[in-house]
């Protein structure tokens, strides 16, 4: 057993303090678990003149990535910078010297995973990323570990959590996509470049990520479609409301002769425990063969949350090197699965339309519907107008293809102004 295993720690923001702050604050708790002493020995910053949200001894900083790479008592190397450059580079010299690597990277992971996890599997070292899907919420190694015996159908989540305030605060406060957009700034949930969140990449990466260890099958970020919240109105809202559903954006993936793969938002049923999932919060569900039903919660980004994950991980290679054990669960793609393509994926949806107020528009509309095999489960028209009023319609499950190609003889007709909403509804059976 090691008396001590040294640490480099690559980059030291808000996520790189939060691990600093950890294993110091409990490092006789964490050596205790981990069977050594964990001892930071180098920390990479861009500008050692930078205050740090943390104390860290200057003795300790470097502006050069080679003091780490060269320091060889360094076995563990966290990776919290972000990106792909020059993050993807660092890991991989690190990973081919010889020592394990934690990270938190989603973007990196998810468009680079397969190359790191085979270089930590030829150099007999690990590879941790809990923190990279759902900030302090344990989902990788389960799925990797306490799962393990199960066949999964079924990866479904919130990963997003500044996506979840935006859509929770306009259901309970009745305001529009802008004005919460601007108030999560103010409070920090959301980046003044908030694109990667509301456009989904972020739930994107993180859906790349669960689909692979959850379905055993690479996923390249390529093969998902996304789409974000930034048409997603408070009329759209109260409509869903009426009917009985909330408004979330999902991570969603299934496997059913193929893979489906998506992220978008989507009509729950209130009943469903991710429709109680409110504020910047997360959550992931699972159905799998054996286990049946399981959600994972809690808190999904934050300094100290995606700390406690990355230090578990970081417990986790201290130990497998004390015990000769690195390299115990590598890369679990074992099989190449194909994508289904889109206008095959069955879903059931909403449709917000803006038509003119005349008898007969619903008929005609029906009638189109009808002719590509497109059910309803639910219509709302309210109120009468001289001009337009719109026309909800709630479809039973349909190829997205049939779907569409009703949609496209529909925003033709002279009564319908404008197809203003199209959102896909998952069901809880």
């Amino acid at each position: 057993m090691k008396r001590e295993i040294k640490i480099g720690l690559l980059g030291c923001g808000t996520v790189g303090s939060g691990v600093y702050k950890i294993l110091e604050q409990n490092a006789e708790s964490i050596a205790n678990k981990s069977g050594a002493k964990l001892v930071v020995k180098k920390v990479l910053v861009k500008d050692k003149n930078e205050p740090l949200a943390v104390d860290v001894d200057k003795k300790l900083l470097t502006e050069n990535f080679e003091d780490v790479i060269n320091d060889e008592e360094i076995e563990i190397v966290i990776e919290v910078i972000g990106g792909v450059t020059p993050a993807k580079d660092f890991v991989l010299r690190a990973l081919e010297s010889g020592r394990s690597v934690i990270s938190a990277n989603k973007e990196l992971i998810a468009k680079h995973g397969e190359e790191i996890l085979l270089a930590a599997d030829e150099n007999g070292v690990d590879f941790y990323f809990e923190a990279s899907v759902g900030g302090g919420i344990p989902i990788i190694s389960p799925l990797k570990e306490n799962l393990a015996g199960n066949k999964i159908t079924k990866v479904m989540g919130i990963v997003n959590g500044t996506t979840n305030y935006i859509l929770t605060k306009m259901d309970q406060e009745g305001a529009e996509f802008g004005e919460v957009l601007k108030k999560a700034q103010e409070l920090g949930y959301a980046e003044a470049d908030p694109t990667s969140d509301i456009e989904g990449y972020d739930a994107a990466y993180k859906l790349a990520i669960l689909a692979s260890i959850a379905f055993e099958s690479r996923v390249n970020i390529d093969d998902l479609y996304m789409e974000g919240i930034t048409k997603i109105t408070k009329e759209d809202i109260t409509y869903a409301k009426e009917l009985g559903y909330k408004i979330k954006l999902l991570a969603i993936g299934k496997q059913n002769e193929g893979l489906e793969l998506r992220v978008h938002p989507t009509l729950l049923p209130q009943e469903h425990p991710l429709a109680k999932v409110d504020d910047v919060f997360n959550a992931i569900f699972i159905e799998g063969d054996a286990i049946g039903e399981a959600m994972f919660y809690g808190p999904g980004a934050g300094q100290m949350p995606t700390g406690s994950a990355i230090v578990g991980d970081v417990i986790a290679a201290a130990r497998n090197i004390n015990f000769g054990a690195q390299g115990r669960i590598s890369c679990t793609c074992f099989t190449k699965k194909d994508i289904k393509d889109r206008d095959e994926v069955e879903s059931s949806f909403y449709i917000r339309l803006e038509v003119l107020d005349r008898p007969g528009v619903l008929g005609e509309i029906t009638s189109l519907l009808g002719k590509q095999s497109v059910s309803l489960e639910s219509v709302i028209q309210h109120g009468r107008s001289n001009s337009t009023v719109p026309l909800v319609l709630v479809t039973h499950e349909v190829k997205e293809g049939n779907l569409n190609a009703a949609l496209e003889k529909i925003k033709v007709l002279d009564d319908v102004k404008e197809i203003a909403s199209l959102i896909r509804v998952e069901d809880y059976k």
